[in-house]
């Protein structure tokens, strides 16, 4: 070796040999004994790295990260060499050669360079102009990473570092480049909340990345219930004061709004006492969300609901629906009250309903609320037993996703003879101290069984509440979860459930869910749900109210009771406190599953070609155009209407047996609705044809030549009736599709009669009686017609009877 030492390039020829061998063991040293024959270590490196090939998809591991690795490990042995024993020139030289190798890198590389270079001491500007380079190139993940490793966040511009992420689908990056700065936490979250105020236009970010805003799937991570959900997230983890995202909560309270009114008025989910009571807690002082109330009773409801609550808000005239003025002067007074009476006094213990739903068998004297120190020592000799049995319930008031943090309202336990309601909204009472050393005495005692249903939720919710009173973390020991229970109970194929009525078989389509499916399948009737979504947080609690607090703690008794009487008939072990939420699932476990999922595809999946006709959909708003494109192929296709929630589609699937064909975000919601394989994703941005093509494969479906065109396009029909020539050009002229058509009549009348000469009442049948052509369409003529079909139907009708089950007639 001369004095000026080994030739890096002639270095890597022999680094570039091994590693294609892929002998690393050997490369390795060699690394190690032909740094130590480099002069000059640090600039040797840089050729080296220079000469490498860069980031290679696909591959973690480079020969320039290798290298870059056993260059650290061999400085660790060598402390002589580092930067500071170079000169300045020399040095910083070295430094924005290193900074040049940061472009396009692996994030591997980044750590090791900017240590070995010490790239932290360069000068600040020096810094920011690479990274704005680097932007310019489009490295916007790359600029983000280095930015964060260089602590040069609070010096760049927050929009132009991280809207990219954000359109990449790098929002997570986007969290990480703010996190830890206050300030610039608070702007990430303005920004993504000045996104959903609805006059936003993805215009404005177009024109400053037109190629990331290209592909639909960039553009979806601005959709203003996206952006929604990550504003709401964000507010809490940064903890942002929400009066910064006013667009955010309105856009969810909206939503909200809308939620409660379908939840009442389609589903009849709710009480309407609860409903007054949600609905006032979500619309507030908002001027905007009193008038959508308004116009959203007038939807749903009645004209005189609309009214009675545009009196309320005192709704201007000139922002009132059609008709709710002219109602609001025809009010008598008594009608102009929209609130039902509060009084608990005129409400009865038992329900009216008693006989269809579990019943708890106690009397009203024998349920006590806590909400003293006093009160508390009295449930406490009842609940704090050695070997004791309690039914255990939590109760929070919704917040419908405007925020996180949810707090326990209501604490159940239920002993034998009697139920005690824990008033945790009562003042003073849940940061007392006896309050706080009761609950984790309980809680923490294994010597009390505690029987809960899908008990994290409730123990998260109280942990959220005790938390700002007890910095000592609450610990829970004998609990049963009957959760657990009853997913080894569903799994069950006993004679017990196999022999009961239709409406306790475990399966996709139950009616119950949840503790009510099991109560209904050990004790016979389910439980009344109405109240579950109530104002917890209001007093006094309406009767109703206490009476499903009450239930849902008292049922875990009876339902122990029995199955604990039994356990082998419902499928269960001697010891219930056995079943662990913990246990893994058995390959026994995964194949039983697959088995059933395969029994619930219903044929879909046999070898067999199937006819078209078998194949009944029903297709989302959003794949409008393959609905037409399937019926042309003469599937049964039902297809939602642009106002249609993404729900209605479940609701037909389940009536009607249907299959779901959906896109994007709503897959995940509707297949939960759904048997297994009775819900299919498509690709949006495929066209109409492709995307029949995808399900005709995916459900064997073949279609034949009697199968095509057997619907119609716009109503779904397999009724037609044949219309002679004259006929339709006559219904296509009163309609307007015809232009000039008493010239075209003229034309044809004399084939037109020809025609009808030839035809036979064994061709042309009679239709019904009532009108000349009844119209079996579903849709009537509130389906529209674009140009092009209207030319494809009229063509079409000049040259030939046409069998139709409405006036137009559309071809693919």
């Amino acid at each position: 070796m001369d004095h000026e030492g080994l030739d890096p390039i002639l270095l890597l020829d022999q680094f570039f040999e091994l590693w294609n061998q892929k002998d690393l063991p050997m490369l390795r040293l060699v690394t190690q004994q032909g740094f130590s024959k480099l002069s000059e270590p640090l600039e040797a490196l840089l050729t080296i790295l220079e000469r490498c090939p860069g980031k290679q998809k696909g591959r973690s591991h480079t020969l320039g990260c290798h290298i870059l690795m056993d260059f650290q490990a061999w400085m660790k042995e060598n402390p002589q060499v580092n930067l500071s024993s170079l000169p300045g020139q020399k040095a910083l030289a070295l430094q924005q050669r290193a900074l040049d190798l940061l472009m396009d890198t692996q994030p591997a590389f980044v750590d090791a360079l900017i240590s070995i270079y010490q790239l932290k001491s360069l000068d600040p500007s020096v810094l920011r102009l690479h990274i704005s380079n680097m932007h310019d190139v489009r490295c916007y993940k790359e600029a983000a990473i280095l930015a964060i490793k260089l602590e040069l966040q609070e010096e760049l511009q927050l929009e132009k570092m991280c809207v990219p992420l954000i359109l990449l689908d790098k929002l997570s990056l986007a969290e990480s480049f703010v996190s830890g700065h206050s300030q610039l936490e608070q702007q990430l979250v303005t920004l993504l909340d000045s996104w959903c105020h609805p006059s936003f236009s993805v215009g404005s970010i177009h024109k400053l990345y037109p190629g990331l805003t290209r592909s639909k799937q960039n553009t979806s991570q601005i959709h203003p219930k996206v952006l929604t959900k990550h504003v709401l997230r964000l507010m809490e983890k940064f903890k942002v004061d929400p009066a910064l995202c006013p667009n955010a909560l309105h856009k969810r309270r909206l939503d909200t709004l809308r939620y409660l009114m379908y939840k009442t008025f389609v589903e009849k989910g709710m009480t309407e006492e609860n409903w007054i009571d949600h609905v006032q807690n979500v619309v507030a002082d908002d001027v905007e969300l009193q008038i959508h109330l308004v116009e959203l009773l007038a939807k749903y409801h009645s004209v005189r609901k609309a009214s009675q609550w545009s009196l309320r808000y005192n709704v201007p005239k000139n922002r009132l629906p059609i008709g709710v003025w002219e109602t609001q002067r025809s009010l008598p007074p008594n009608l102009q009250q929209i609130f039902p009476n509060d009084s608990t006094d005129s409400e009865e213990w038992l329900p009216r309903n008693a006989d269809k739903f579990y019943r708890v068998p106690l009397t009203k004297d024998k349920v006590h609320f806590v909400d003293t120190p006093e009160a508390l020592q009295i449930c406490g000799s009842a609940v704090l037993k050695k070997g004791g049995v309690v039914g255990v319930d939590m109760e929070w008031q919704p917040t419908f996703g405007c925020t996180s943090a949810q707090e326990v309202a209501l604490i159940q336990l239920a002993v034998q003879e009697q139920v005690f309601l824990l008033d945790l909204c009562a003042r003073g009472f849940c940061q007392h101290p006896g309050t706080i050393s009761f609950i984790r005495t309980f809680f923490s005692d294994p010597d009390i069984l505690k029987l809960g249903y899908a008990v994290s939720g409730d123990l998260k919710c109280l942990r959220a509440t005790l938390h700002p009173w007890s910095e000592e973390a609450l610990t829970a020991e004998g609990m049963l979860d009957l959760c657990n229970i009853h997913q080894i109970i569903q799994k069950s194929k006993l004679s017990w459930i196999q022999s009961g009525p239709k409406e306790v078989l475990v399966g996709e389509n139950a009616t119950e869910k949840g503790l009510s499916l099991l109560v209904q399948q050990v004790l016979g009737r389910p439980l009344d749900k109405r109240e579950q979504m109530s104002n917890w947080e209001r007093r006094p609690l309406r009767i109703s109210q206490i009476r499903y607090a009450v239930t849902d703690a008292y049922c875990l008794l009876d339902v122990y009771s029995v199955l604990s009487g039994n356990p082998a008939r419902f499928g269960l072990p001697a010891d219930l406190s056995s079943v662990s939420s913990s246990k893994p699932q058995t390959n026994s476990d995964k194949k039983q599953k697959e088995k059933q999922k395969k029994k619930t595809k219903q044929g879909f999946d046999q070898k067999e070609c199937q006819g078209a006709s078998r194949l009944r959909v029903v297709c989302d708003n959003m794949l409008q155009g393959l609905g037409r494109y399937l019926r042309c192929l003469g599937v049964d296709v039902v297809m939602l209407e642009n106002s249609d929630d993404h729900r209605v589609a479940a609701k037909l699937a389940q009536a009607e047996g249907r299959v779901i064909l959906t896109c994007g975000q709503p897959f995940q919601s509707l297949r939960s609705q759904v048997g297994e394989g009775r819900c299919l994703s498509l690709d949006c941005s495929e066209k109409a044809r492709d995307q029949a093509v995808r399900v005709l494969k995916h459900f064997n479906i073949q279609p034949t030549p009697s199968d095509i065109f057997s619907r119609c396009q716009a109503c779904n029909s397999d009724q037609y009736v044949a219309v002679p020539r004259a006929d339709m050009v006559k219904m296509l002229a009163e309609r307007g599709y015809l232009q000039d058509h008493e010239n075209s009549y003229c034309t044809l009348e004399k084939s037109c009669q020809q025609e009808d000469d030839t035809l036979t009442p064994e061709v042309t049948p009679e239709p019904p009686s009532s009108t000349p052509y009844p119209l079996p369409c579903c849709r009537g003529y509130r389906c529209s017609m674009s140009a092009p079909d209207v030319a494809r139907c009229s063509g079409k009708a000049l040259t030939s009877t046409v069998s139709a089950p409405c006036s137009r007639k559309s071809y693919a």
